[in-house]
């Protein structure tokens, strides 16, 4: 099939995306956008010198911190998800204390950012209750997990909404209890619907796991951190923090896309 210069670099149907380019044009402008990335990013490389036996010094600190970073944001993700997902019931629950408390707990935390929530839990909670450091990590996971959890509890919540009341009004005409409706009607076409913006709420929750660093939990920016205050060399090392991190975050986002594209249908 012959192409020319329009198919190319014009999208059919116009901006509003409606048909997808052609395969070619689509792989040719994916390579020419990497190849303008990686030009940029070399040129900046040349120009600046950079020095990379540092971060091969400091390798296995660097290695260790990005095993961390790993761990936390997988634990985190598990129990943020089960916490958004409860959240997002609650909200919706007939008791309206339990409602009201879910819905001022989702907008309290929404409403602050994640490092004062930070101080906030660790040297507020945890010197009310002397926590000591040797549960820093736990303690870092459980400030992303209620972080994380509001955020992800509305995700839920526009899944569950999406659903028509028409599909909610039939499942009880057929005689199907409240839970019988989640379980069979709403929660499986909610799903579809959240799956791909809940795979891209771990992509910030990778990226948010860097500010667990103030309270000295040693993920990747901490060792990174400290790799820099000992060679004085922050370019070289912040570069390589910015590699590790792109490392966990691009495959999810190209999944995340691949997602959209799965689940996305007609309406």
């Amino acid at each position: 099939m012959e192409f020319s210069w329009r198919d190319l670099i014009l999208a059919p149907g116009g901006a509003r995306g409606e048909v997808s380019p052609p395969t070619v044009a689509k792989a040719l402008n994916t390579l020419l956008a990497l190849l303008l990335l990686i030009a940029i990013v070399w040129f900046s490389l040349v120009s600046l010198h950079f020095d990379w036996s540092v971060i091969w010094d400091y390798r296995v600190m660097l290695f260790k911190g990005w095993v961390t970073t790993l761990g936390v944001t997988a634990a985190a993700l598990v129990l943020s998800t089960l916490g958004g997902f409860v959240l997002a019931l609650g909200q919706r629950s007939f008791l309206l204390p339990l409602r009201y408390f879910a819905k001022v707990l989702v907008e309290v935390v929404r409403c602050t950012p994640l490092l004062v929530l930070i101080y906030l839990v660790w040297y507020g909670l945890g010197g009310v209750f002397g926590i000591g450091n040797e549960y820093r990590y736990v303690a870092g996971v459980l400030i992303l997990t209620l972080f994380e959890s509001a955020y992800i509890s509305e995700i839920f919540r526009a899944g569950i909404e999406s659903v028509g009341k028409t599909q909610i009004e039939s499942a009880r005409a057929i005689g199907f209890t409240r839970t019988q409706t989640y379980r069979y009607v709403i929660i499986p076409q909610a799903f579809r619907q959240v799956l791909p913006p809940l795979v891209g709420q771990l992509v910030s929750l990778i990226k948010d796991s860097s500010l667990l660093s103030v309270i000295a939990i040693a993920e990747f920016t901490q060792s990174a951190q400290q790799a820099s205050s000992i060679n004085y060399d922050n370019l070289e090392t912040y570069f390589g923090l910015a590699l590790g991190y792109l490392v966990l975050t691009v495959p999810i986002s190209l999944w995340s896309r691949w997602l959209e594209r799965r689940f996305k249908y007609e309406t």
